[in-house]
């Protein structure tokens, strides 16, 4: 059940080494790292080409067509927080500016994830500030029915609790649990240096057929080779 009407002024975020060493994956790796669970759902693209974002995540539950939680959020954003803002119900109403970007940054916030709608897109550009949304839309909102701060929120089908690590790119967008940072970085790391392994012998043209031992499977599945 989504609180309403509160401000949870004190959270437990990541650790700072545990958001760096994430910050050195792409979201797909820590995807699959983390047992292919976390993203969120594919609508959620970057506004501007090259956004990428790394951070812990400060929490909004947003009203359809309202914004006033955005200037809630800018008070409880500590430096290198993501502020991570979902809806009560679908809206994608431009809910976010170079205004509020503008404020955001002030007090350290390194992006946005919003399952909404953001306009002023080349000025974020511009700012080299990421956002991460489901439209971009110049329909503007209003400052009337209060929402929610640091709880938890369903973003795009994500579950995302202040204080998770969320990371975006050109890929999408992943959650990792606070609790599960420092695990899903180790086990990225892994797989990073499994797949480097991989991409070597592929580029000396070794088939993934061999290096992934498909054939006897393929055979036993009914593949049959013809000339």
């Amino acid at each position: 059940m989504h609180e309403l009407g509160v401000v949870h002024r004190t959270i437990t975020r990541a650790t700072e080494a545990d958001v760096k060493a994430l910050s050195a994956f792409g979201v797909s790796t820590i995807h699959e790292a983390m047992g292919r669970l976390g993203l969120m759902r594919p609508y959620i693209r970057p506004v501007y080409p090259g956004a990428k974002v790394c951070g812990t995540a400060v929490t909004v539950l947003l009203q359809p067509g309202d914004n006033w939680m955005l200037h809630v959020a800018a008070e409880q954003v500590q430096p290198g927080d993501v502020v991570v803002a979902a809806c009560t119900t679908e809206s994608e109403d431009g809910f976010f500016g170079d205004l509020l970007a503008t404020s955001l940054r002030a007090q350290g916030a390194e992006g946005l994830i919003i399952d909404g709608g953001c306009r002023d897109v080349e000025t974020l550009q511009e700012m080299d500030f990421p956002v991460f949304s489901r439209a971009i839309n110049s329909k503007g909102t209003v400052k009337a029915t209060v929402g929610s701060v640091n709880v938890p929120v369903v973003c795009a089908n994500a579950l995302v609790n202040p204080g998770d690590v969320v990371i975006g790119d050109v890929d999408g967008v992943v959650v990792v649990p606070a609790a599960r940072a420092a695990e899903v970085a180790a086990a990225a790391r892994t797989r990073e240096d499994n797949e480097e392994n991989k991409r070597q012998r592929l580029a000396a043209g070794e088939l993934g057929l061999d290096i992934y031992s498909m054939r006897e499977r393929l055979t036993a599945a009914g593949l049959r080779y013809t000339d």
